[in-house]
């Protein structure tokens, strides 16, 4: 009787409350919503692209509202209650969310001033400037729910949970930037290093945040996840050892080369990004070891 109790309590409490769109966290989802949709239709009438930066920026723009629309409609109608009984943290969810979207947003807003910026190209201007809007308009959420409303992350909006989002974002950035790889056997490997630990981040991002799952595992996720490190750390170190030696060797940089238009420098991009996950999954592996930091041990 104690849990259909709490279930009638929690339904009682999951009411339509359209006011929660007046309030400053409801401002700015509106304003992250239409900024975004704005950004994504310009870019998309600018012209399509097949450059891969082109299509990663289009993605976030679309993909963040959509989370953000998903977001404001489970507040709106309060089911974020039931959520909360039945299977996740919803401050930690929606905050995580807004920190990842941030890292998102801010990331296209730079590469893609980088890539399609120019003197007299004015509409290329008013883009970037509504998508350095949209970074702003999510970092000043994180910037509400972290320091003004003083909230804390059980996972994805604490340091291991957006840890393990920073991961994947820096694959996604190298999986984005590859390229000059394919007849070379030793950087095919490399590729395969940077895709092994790839489908496994989202798996434990979304099982640590789905509780109920997390109980019903048949092993031990925290030991999984230790393991998981040891091994993406081995690969990203052959990844940093390989990468440079056979890209780079009889391939010196050339004397002209923009970073908007030089395929070195794109090239260059995969090597740094390669050392700054080796970094976050070596010290993700520390922590993990240490159990500091939030970071649990195995």
């Amino acid at each position: 009787m104690g849990l259909i109790g709490d279930i009638k309590d929690t339904m009682s409490k999951a009411v339509f409350t359209p006011s929660s769109l007046l309030s400053g966290r409801g401002g700015l989802h509106m304003a992250q919503i239409i900024l975004s949709l704005v950004t994504f239709l310009l870019s998309a009438f600018r012209g399509g692209s097949s450059h891969t930066y082109w299509i990663y920026a289009m993605f976030t723009w679309a993909f963040c509202p959509i989370m953000t629309l998903i977001i404001t409609i489970i507040e709106m109608f309060k089911l974020d209650i039931i959520l909360n009984l039945f299977c996740l943290d919803w401050s930690d969810f929606a905050t995580g969310m807004a920190m990842s979207s941030t890292l998102m947003t801010v990331s296209v807003a730079i590469t893609y001033a980088n890539f399609y910026a120019c003197r007299t190209c004015l509409y290329s201007w008013i883009v970037i400037i509504l998508a350095c809007l949209c970074g702003l308009v999510y970092t000043l959420e994180v910037v509400k729910d972290k320091l003004l409303d003083k909230k804390k992350g059980s996972y994805l909006a604490a340091l291991p949970g957006f840890w393990k989002v920073m991961e994947a974002f820096v694959s996604c950035m190298i999986f984005i930037s590859l390229t000059g790889y394919r007849d070379k056997p030793a950087l095919i490997l490399c590729v395969i290093a940077y895709i092994i630990p790839f489908p496994i981040l989202p798996l434990i991002i979304a099982t640590n945040i789905l509780k109920k799952l997390k109980k019903c595992l048949p092993f031990n996720l925290d030991r999984f996840v230790f393991i998981f490190l040891v091994v993406s750390v081995v690969l990203y170190i052959f990844a940093a050892i390989m990468w440079p030696i056979f890209m780079f060797k009889g391939n010196p940089r050339p004397s002209d080369c923009p970073p908007s238009f030089c395929i070195w420098a794109i090239q260059f991009m995969v090597a740094f990004m390669t050392y700054v996950n080796l970094i976050l999954f070596t010290l993700d592996l520390i922590f993990t070891l240490l159990g500091i930091c939030g970071f649990k041990r195995s």
